[in-house]
């Protein structure tokens, strides 16, 4: 039986949030002891969230940069931790708040 456009759409999104979870969720989910997310309160000072799932301004491509190549203290992940479709899922979900917009 063929997925319907909507499981299809949502597959991607749901594949994106355990890769967050797995990979990401430690460092940029919101509460005090995740060192990205309080990295980014430092920074931004209160004028953009600190809590990457909480962003509408980063665009999927901007995630996959981020990612591959790394950010400030953030280490860059190789292909054969984040695959390439992989990334491809988690940018989607990390930045559902910007293509909402």
């Amino acid at each position: 039986m063929a997925a319907t456009g909507a499981a299809r759409a949502a597959a991607p999104q749901a594949d994106g949030e355990g890769i967050y979870r797995h990979w990401c969720a430690h460092c940029h989910s919101a509460g005090r002891g995740n060192p990205g997310t309080e990295s980014l309160q430092v920074k931004y000072k209160g004028e953009r969230p600190a809590v990457l799932l909480e962003r509408t301004d980063l665009a999927p491509q901007a995630v996959a940069v981020f990612v591959r190549q790394g950010v400030l203290s953030m280490a860059p992940f190789r292909k054969t931790e984040i695959t390439d479709a992989e990334l491809d899922a988690l940018s989607a979900y990390v930045a559902r708040g910007f293509a909402a917009r």
